[in-house]
């Protein structure tokens, strides 16, 4: 009779042990993927931060391309020619009178 219930305690200690290890391997795949979901929201957040700076940047790009439009579109007007002949040339037309201020 010894043996049997000495038989019985080691297969209880066997069911208690097989249970323990499938709670100790379902909470070591939590943990784990819970620490890896952490990681994947922290490269998240970089990643949408990279994403806001260089679509700022694009826009200013942009703004600068608009720019750069524009001055090409006065450059070839007849007013740039004339303000670079002025400033930069010194030239008058003829019926135009300079007045210097004297120093």
């Amino acid at each position: 009779m010894a043996d049997k219930t000495r038989s019985r305690k080691i297969r209880e200690k066997r069911k208690h042990l097989g249970s323990l290890a499938i709670l100790f391997i379902v909470l070591a795949v939590f943990a784990v993927s819970t620490i890896g979901g952490i990681r994947l929201r922290q490269r998240n957040r970089t990643y949408e931060a990279r994403e806001q700076a260089l679509e700022d940047e694009i826009g200013a790009e942009e703004e600068r391309a608009s720019e750069i439009e524009e001055l090409e579109a006065y450059t070839k007007t007849k007013k740039y020619v004339e303000d670079v002949a002025k400033d930069k040339l010194g030239l008058v037309y003829e019926d135009e009178i300079i007045f210097k201020a004297d120093d």
